[in-house]
């Protein structure tokens, strides 16, 4: 595993469990198997659960990214079906976060209050910091947004793309700024960019970051 200050984390990490200990599990966990362990079964713990498995149901080795795992590491049934779903985000996804999208903003500065303010006439550009932490733009008329203080994400619109599937052009993100002010953000996909596919890919991957946030903060 890599140390990571968790003041510097990415915010998409989650902690290692605790594991269960080894004189508490005199049989694998996995409830269709059960069987008794003895110097010739042995017990393996995943290192996603923590729980206490024989090797048939503990032997798939999987890449772990949320815990900061550098190779892959041995996981049970359950929990590699949940991390190899999530290895998509951070092979794919993340890298789309981090290439960035052009947007129009519209900033809401309180969900009680008429004060608001659109930025017409620009384009800014929104990528994921490479550490994870921030949403940046680019210019001084929108500060970056910390990754840990969204609070909700939606779709603001959508359209069919080339292949007649339906996708985001446009997103809403609530959050709080830097002296905790509710402030609510919206992004539409700047049509005549050269990058609207690239764009409408980033909002989709924006989603997908959120519930992966979610997650993280249970």
């Amino acid at each position: 595993m890599i140390t990571v200050d968790p003041d510097l984390a990415s915010p998409f990490t989650i902690e290692e469990p605790q594991w269960n200990p080894d004189k508490s599990c005199s049989h694998c966990q996995n409830i269709e198997c059960q069987i008794k362990f003895d110097i010739l079964k042995r017990k393996h713990h995943c290192r996603r659960c923590g729980r206490c498995f024989c090797d048939k149901c503990c032997n798939s080795m999987v890449a772990l990214p949320r815990m900061c795992f550098i190779d892959p590491v041995r996981h049970c049934k359950m929990c590699a079906l949940v991390s190899k779903k999530e290895s998509e985000f951070f092979e794919k996804q993340l890298k789309i976060l981090i290439d960035g999208g052009d947007f129009q903003l519209h900033t809401d500065f309180d969900q009680d209050s008429s004060d608001s303010s659109i930025l017409p006439g620009k384009t800014f550009s929104c990528f994921l910091s490479p550490d994870h932490r921030y949403l940046q733009f680019d210019g001084e008329m929108q500060e970056n947004i910390l990754v840990q203080k969204i609070e909700s994400v939606q779709v603001a619109g959508v359209e069919l793309d080339q292949q007649g599937n339906r996708v985001g052009n446009g997103i809403c993100i609530q959050y709080s700024d830097c002296v905790g002010k509710f402030m609510i953000l919206k992004m539409n996909v700047d049509k005549t960019s050269s990058r609207k596919e690239q764009s409408m890919n980033w909002v989709t991957a924006m989603l997908k970051a959120f519930r992966l946030l979610q997650e993280s903060r249970k």
